[in-house]
């Protein structure tokens, strides 16, 4: 279901799919701070797992032919008080060089991997 996805280095992701690309819209699922093996990178750290949401999401527009600039709104999922907000936020900002696409940035409550205290998903179309 995700080959193209593992073997760019992506953990394997039983039961569901990164994307799925309709058209010139690519639909993401949400990406989690996971290294190649699976493993929660930096629990706790919204810094550290925002820039490894950010780089599997960027692995996964490479593999489906898309580019950063094609992003056209993110959602950022936090686990935390305001603090963990915005540390994670200012990863987000860095990461596009303060030109961020339209984001509803989210404190919540929990997320689906021990340790994990961020998530980001998007919207993906070309052109």
């Amino acid at each position: 279901m995700n080959e193209a996805e593992i073997a760019s280095g992506l953990p394997s992701t039983p039961n569901y799919q990164y994307a799925q690309l309709v058209g010139s819209q690519l639909f993401l699922a949400g990406q989690v701070p996971q290294a190649s093996d699976g493993s929660i990178v930096a629990p706790g750290d919204p810094c550290a797992q925002a820039s490894q949401c950010l780089a599997n999401l960027n692995k996964v527009l490479t593999v489906h032919g898309f580019a950063t600039s094609d992003i056209r709104r993110l959602v950022v999922y936090v686990v935390g008080e305001q603090t963990a907000l915005s540390a994670a936020w200012s990863t987000v900002t860095a990461y596009f060089g303060g030109q961020v696409p339209p984001a509803t940035l989210l404190g919540i409550a929990r997320l689906g991997y021990p340790g994990q205290v961020v998530e980001i998903d998007g919207t993906v179309v070309k052109g």
